[in-house]
């Protein structure tokens, strides 16, 4: 047996998403830009999928412009905020994406923008008074904050955020990864400037997201070349990823509601099962349900000669988790994001990430194999 607990990295696409993504690659070959009869026809199905996605998020059309992903989504909204709008500093956090935070480091070198990081506390929230203070001290500013940690599944309490930026005539850029398509996102009473997706954290294709773009910002393209999206986003559109996107979206609002319960029931079970097991093991970021996200599981287990390959052991063992972002799961580098709450570094962590396929047959199969791990017997 081996069971997937790694949908933070990517989930598995949705065979409703397949499907529709075959037809599309099927019959609905033309060139949206061409002006022949193909051309039009397939414009009309990327044109329905972008109404599609904007109704679900409660916003214009117009605003919803598609990317290769949430990396080049908030690329283009810190450097649109940058290069269109006049912004001048960057608040963020040492948490956040490294789509954000690399993006932050290389504005502040190619034009002098300055990036004020603030303060976190040991669950990797944001701490608001340090934010206002921030914010009070410059104009011309834009906050980069993600929505939902990506590691410790941290939320952030954006309507406060919200409020403060809007206080102090800031704009708001949220990183939404991690929370499209598993909370209801309603763009007319959540107030952002931008905001990001990517479809294969929800059950769609990979390579494809958007960037929502509140329609008062008039940005600049990011990718020159034709006039496609707008003239925003140069290159032919990925049709058949749009459409998957769009149905991936409207798979997961449907029964919104249903997988909150059933994910969440899975990730209490497993921390009270790991609790209960495993001596020592403490979580780390925010176990509150109404604070954290409920796709995210991030383990502290007790450190032992046993231990050191602790994410190999385990897939070994038939269970495939992560150490943190897969984005950097390459680099075999510690987690900036436990790093920066201030978590025992010496102990192995473990981000178990959920899915509405994931079963607790499969969670009871992962924790006997953490249970082996550490050689304690398992007590249901």
């Amino acid at each position: 047996m081996r069971v997937y607990l790694d949908n933070a990295a990517t989930t598995p696409i949705a065979p409703e998403v397949i499907e529709t993504m075959v037809a599309t690659l099927t019959h609905d070959f033309g060139n949206p830009s061409s002006a022949h009869h193909f051309g039009r026809h397939t414009k009309g199905i990327l044109e329905t999928a972008r109404k599609d996605i904007a109704a679900l998020l409660n916003c214009l059309p117009s605003e919803i412009i598609f990317t290769s992903g949430g990396t080049e989504a908030d690329n283009m909204a810190l450097y649109s905020a940058v290069h269109s709008l006049g912004i001048e500093h960057i608040i963020t956090s040492r948490l956040e994406h490294h789509a954000v935070l690399n993006t932050c480091e290389a504005l502040e070198k190619e034009n002098n923008i300055q990036i004020s990081y603030v303060k976190v506390d040991s669950k990797g929230q944001v701490d608001l008074k340090d934010l206002e203070s921030l914010l009070q001290k410059t104009s011309k500013t834009l906050v980069s904050l993600m929505y939902a940690n990506n590691e410790t599944g941290t939320l952030l309490p954006v309507e406060k955020v919200s409020q403060l930026c809007r206080t102090y005539n800031a704009l708001f850029h949220s990183d939404t990864v991690q929370v499209m398509g598993h909370y209801k996102i309603d763009l007319n009473e959540l107030d952002f400037d931008f905001i990001t997706a990517a479809a294969h954290k929800f059950h769609g294709p990979k390579g494809i997201g958007f960037l929502y773009s509140n329609k008062k910002n008039k940005i600049a393209p990011l990718i020159h070349g034709g006039a496609q999206e707008r003239g925003l986003r140069g290159g032919t559109e990925n049709v058949a990823g749009i459409v998957g996107l769009a149905k991936a979206l409207d798979l997961a609002n449907t029964d919104l509601e249903k997988h909150q319960k059933h994910v969440q029931e899975l990730k209490t079970y497993m921390m009270d099962q790991l609790i209960k097991n495993v001596p020592g093991v403490y979580f780390n970021g925010e176990t509150d349900p109404s604070k954290s996200l409920y796709t995210v599981l991030n383990v502290s287990f007790p450190a032992t000669p046993k231990t050191g390959m602790l994410l190999f052991t385990l897939d070994l063992k038939g269970v495939a988790c992560s150490g943190g972002s897969a984005c950097s799961s390459g680099a075999m580098k510690g987690s900036h994001v436990l790093e920066g709450i201030g978590a025992d570094l010496n102990r192995p962590s473990v981000r178990f990430s959920f899915s509405h396929y994931t079963t607790q047959e499969e969670i009871d199969f992962a924790l006997q194999a953490i249970c082996e791990v550490f050689e304690v017997p398992v007590e249901n």
